[in-house]
């Protein structure tokens, strides 16, 4: 059945952007912590601007399922921001939350192959899109985080301590909800389970936040699509604020995933196309299910690493700048399922990461190709490293993956100050970190890019597509 659902742009903990005034760098900025998104928002945003967008219910196409995708910021966009916060700080603060996606991904990896649980590891997950979707019956309508890098879903319930949000999920206005009991199969599925009375419970940690939660079943719609009995966790406590505000709905390849539990409806499968941040209506879309997929697309492999089983990875084989494929050890970009090494796509990373042997090459050969045409003074801003205070010609950057290249345009290359004044590789380094062995192929480099996850067929495909 076609669907189409509201999905979010969301970065988490992130609480504003300015409103059009042009800023320079200051050494003083270049000292704050940092974060990625807000570069690209080189125009102004009016808050509680009317959108007729906002009110656009579902329409049914003939070929599958479309869900409607904005940006956080935009005017139909209940987190937009209400304090304006300058450039510099934006970056910056974007750029920690990605350092901290980072350490959560590597940590994914060492708490199944080293450390099977880490309840105490600091794990902060960033997830930079929110779908709109409707719980119980009558249904209650909830903004869940979307996260490619996570299994279970989770929901703040009423009476929860700690919980930000103020419209959490209400199980006692829900005919259809229910608790799983402790001996139920989905219970064996979540991350440290306990039982509570009858009723299966586990707690779990979350960036800064402990987590405790209840495993209950109810009716979860996307859209025109019903799922019944759908498993997802009642958050009962939350120490710490890390937590996005209405839940998280979890879009990874193992047990109690989205892809898990509706195999029947979409068959496993589902791309998005992330909208550009410097389009005004910053309107993209999540396909669910297999009909609805583009006919043209070029495919490369999903590996299976069954140490950390959510994650998507695939065979990145040389990365190529302009027309030179640059000198990276094989080791640098191999899969290694015992050790969690390789090359992930990720939804939640905002910048591209690579590991240090890779990063370097890459950032060499493009520092090489800039000053072909003229000598200039490269200078950094937190943690990007390759940055220019004049205009550049950027080369393109190519993945090359097993059966599939992806050559990447400026637009997906580089971050600009809002003025115009600094332009940035928007790339970066894995962080320096023994578990930190991912290369992760993040959001910004999937922007106006069909990606498509075909878990059945165990392959990702991956097409140019404009989505604005």
């Amino acid at each position: 059945m076609p669907i189409r659902l509201v999905v979010l742009l969301y970065i988490h903990n992130t609480q504003s952007i300015y409103e059009g005034t042009h800023h320079t760098i200051s050494t003083k900025a270049l000292t704050m912590k940092a974060t990625p998104l807000v570069l690209f928002l080189l125009f102004t945003i009016a808050k509680g601007l009317h959108n007729p967008k906002c009110d656009a219910t579902h329409q049914h196409d003939h070929d599958g399922s479309t869900l409607q995708v904005f940006h956080v910021f935009s005017p139909c966009s209940p987190f937009r921001p209400s304090k304006p916060m300058s450039w510099e700080e934006s970056v910056l603060k974007l750029q920690a939350k990605d350092q901290a996606r980072m350490q959560y991904l590597s940590s994914l990896v060492a708490r199944r192959s080293i450390v099977p649980i880490a309840s105490g590891r600091q794990i902060t997950q960033s997830p930079t899109y929110i779908v709109k979707a409707k719980i119980g019956t009558p249904a209650q309508t909830l903004l869940l985080a979307m996260d490619t890098s996570n299994d279970a879903s989770w929901v703040p319930c009423t009476a929860c301590v700690g919980c930000s949000t103020t419209t959490p999920f209400a199980p006692a206005k829900s005919t259809t909800f229910k608790k799983v009991g402790c001996g139920a199969s989905q219970c064996k599925q979540v991350r440290n389970p306990t039982c509570d009375g009858s009723a299966c419970a586990f707690n779990f940690t979350y960036g800064t936040s402990s987590v405790a939660a209840s495993l209950v079943q109810d009716t979860v719609t996307l859209a025109t699509d019903p799922v019944p009995a759908y498993a997802f966790g009642c958050i009962q406590k939350v120490t710490g604020s890390s937590v996005p505000p209405q839940g998280l709905l979890g879009l990874g390849r193992g047990p109690l995933s989205l892809l898990a539990q509706t195999q029947k409806l979409y068959q496993s499968t589902f791309s998005y196309c992330l909208p550009s941040f410097k389009t005004l209506n910053f309107s993209g879309s999540l396909r669910l299910g297999p009909v609805a997929q583009p006919k043209r697309i070029k495919f490369t492999p999903l590996l299976k690493n069954p140490r950390r089983s959510s994650l998507y990875y695939v065979n990145l084989v040389a990365i190529r700048v302009g027309r030179r494929i640059v000198d990276i050890p094989p080791e640098a970009l191999a899969f290694n399922a015992n050790t969690g090494a390789g090359t992930v796509f990720d939804s939640g990373t905002v910048f591209t990461r690579l590991v240090e042997p890779a990063y370097n090459a890459v950032r060499n050969e493009f520092r090489r190709r800039i000053a072909v045409h003229k000598k200039l003074t490269v200078t950094s801003l937190g943690g990007f490293d390759t940055c220019y205070t004049v205009p550049i010609v950027a080369p393109t950057i190519t993945f090359m993956f097993s059966g599939m290249n992806v050559t990447l345009p400026p637009d997906n290359i580089l971050i600009h100050s809002t003025a115009g004044s600094v332009t940035c590789l928007a790339m970066a380094p894995a962080p320096d970190n023994v578990n930190s062995v991912l290369n992760v192929i993040a959001n910004m480099q999937q922007q106006n890019h069909r990606v498509l996850f075909d878990v059945p067929n165990s392959r990702l495909g991956v097409a140019r597509e404009l989505c604005t």
